[in-house]
């Protein structure tokens, strides 16, 4: 996989100078995309992010974040144009794309993207579902525009998403931003001028802090993305302005923000040629950056038969840019705990299932076992270990031996069929208990059909239906 085009270092050294085109270059490059660009792969992946979404959000839609912003908008009210998944409730465009981003991103058991070292279904699907369903927008329209606000999403990430991290800034928040305006700014049919002033006006909006991880604020992010960058493009078809060099130009996003303006990095073709091909599905409920230690983990578990007992002491080796993201030493919640790189390795090593939602509860925090192992294991931030995707896990055991295994999870699955298998079997696990397992097949069914759905309704239609959780 690539790797981003900036480093921590380019926070104080990124020079001011701009680099004229770079927002309309991007523009219209988003707005020239048609379906018939797309290749059999690139579309399949497309239907994966939105299945993966659909199961997270549903699944998110209990968490009680959600509930509480569900409250809010029928405190305020507004006019019924689109759904609210699991909640039987139609609001406002803007307030379903707020609400139901948040509750995608409740679980933080979303896919992710190295190339914006964030997560972008979750701030594109909300506003698109959203418009979608107000416009009457095709199948096709749909995943054509996902697409390019998935591209534009990392191309601006490979120019800043990294030194923007580093400087703790949540990119999904900021850049998911600009990618749900290019998005919505797509299936509204509008030009490169157009997408251009949509991404300036999504530019002044960017915000998100890395030190709310653990907290309510960190979900909040994606659905504020996914709404400020619908409110944007719809903005901007009106005729609203804003600078068309927002992302390069002096004290705008780049500047502002972190990273090294660069046309040319930003429109590099990534290997496959395009960013969508490294998406990265998660199969373990937690922060991404604790996926490979929970990887490598797991598979010291099994080969060398270990329980809890026989490990003396641990050592979980990871990059300097894991101290910010996932390493809460002394989690109290379970929400605290899918960014506690000793507490899930400590899960992995006592064989708890990382992928089971109810391992990630306030009580399971405190379970004796885990617990007590967690005690017995160190993080080390080290150099041979860039980002956030490369670990190695050390266990010395009470025998006195040394075990090692080293994990990448950067790396996009090469088999997109099984990966579906895959995906299907995380959705049912995440669907069957809230909206029953003939609902989920029929969903299931449904997004395999997306591009041939003249308008989005049928599947708004099964997403309305009330989760278990939020029934009357």
């Amino acid at each position: 996989m690539p790797t981003p085009a900036t480093t921590a270092s380019d926070v104080a050294t990124a020079p001011a100078a701009t680099v004229p085109g770079l927002t309309r270059a991007l523009a219209a490059r988003s707005a020239a995309l048609h379906h018939a660009d797309l290749p059999p792969a690139v579309r399949l992946l497309a239907r994966q992010c939105l299945l993966d979404w659909i199961g997270v959000a549903l699944a998110g839609a209990c968490e009680p974040l959600v509930h509480m912003l569900a409250e809010e908008a029928r405190e305020q009210g507004g006019h019924a144009q689109a759904t609210v998944i699991g909640h039987a409730l139609a609001t406002s465009s803007r307030q379903a794309a707020l609400i139901n981003g948040a509750a995608s991103h409740a679980l933080d058991y979303d896919d992710v993207n190295m190339a914006c070292t964030g997560h972008p279904s979750v701030a594109l699907i909300p506003a698109l579902l959203a418009l979608a369903e107000t416009r009457g927008a095709s199948g096709r329209d749909f995943l054509t525009a996902f697409v390019a606000g998935y591209e534009t999403m990392c191309r601006i990430g490979r120019t800043s998403g990294d030194a923007q991290y580093a400087r703790g800034f949540h990119t999904t928040a900021t850049l998911g931003t600009l990618g749900s305006a290019a998005a919505c700014a797509h299936l509204l049919g509008l030009d490169a001028d157009d997408t251009a002033t949509a991404l300036g006006i999504a530019s002044t909006m960017a915000a998100g802090l890395k030190c709310m991880f653990g907290t309510m604020c960190k979900p909040l992010h994606a659905g504020r993305a996914s709404a400020d960058g619908l409110h944007a493009a719809l903005l901007a078809a009106r005729g609203f302005t804003s600078r068309p060099d927002a992302l390069e130009c002096p004290q705008g996003l780049i500047a502002t923000h972190g990273g090294t303006p660069s046309l040319d990095i930003a429109l590099a073709a990534p290997a496959g040629g395009w960013h969508l091909l490294h998406n990265l599905f998660k199969f373990h409920a937690a922060c991404y950056g604790t996926h490979a230690a929970i990887e490598a983990a797991r598979q010291l578990r099994a080969q060398h038969q270990l329980t809890p007992a026989d490990i003396a002491h641990v050592q979980v080796r990871v990059g300097a840019s894991s101290e910010g993201v996932c390493n809460i030493p002394e989690p109290r919640t379970g929400l605290e705990a899918k960014f506690s790189l000793r507490h899930t390795v400590a899960m992995a090593l006592a064989g708890v299932d990382t992928a089971g939602l109810d391992a990630y509860t306030d009580e399971s925090v405190g379970q004796p076992e885990v617990a007590a192992l967690r005690q017995r294991i160190t993080v080390e931030l080290v150099p041979e270990c860039p980002g956030l995707t490369l670990s190695e896990v050390i266990v010395h055991t009470a025998s006195g031996a040394t075990l090692r295994q080293q994990h990448d999870s950067g790396r996009p699955a090469s088999d997109l069929q099984a990966q579906q298998q895959r995906l299907e079997e995380k959705f049912h696990r995440l669907v069957d208990p809230v909206l029953g397992a003939a609902q989920s097949a029929r969903l299931v069914t449904l997004v395999a059909q997306l591009e041939d759905l003249s308008d989005l309704s049928p599947l708004a239609g099964m997403l309305a239906t009330p989760a278990s959780c939020c029934a009357d």
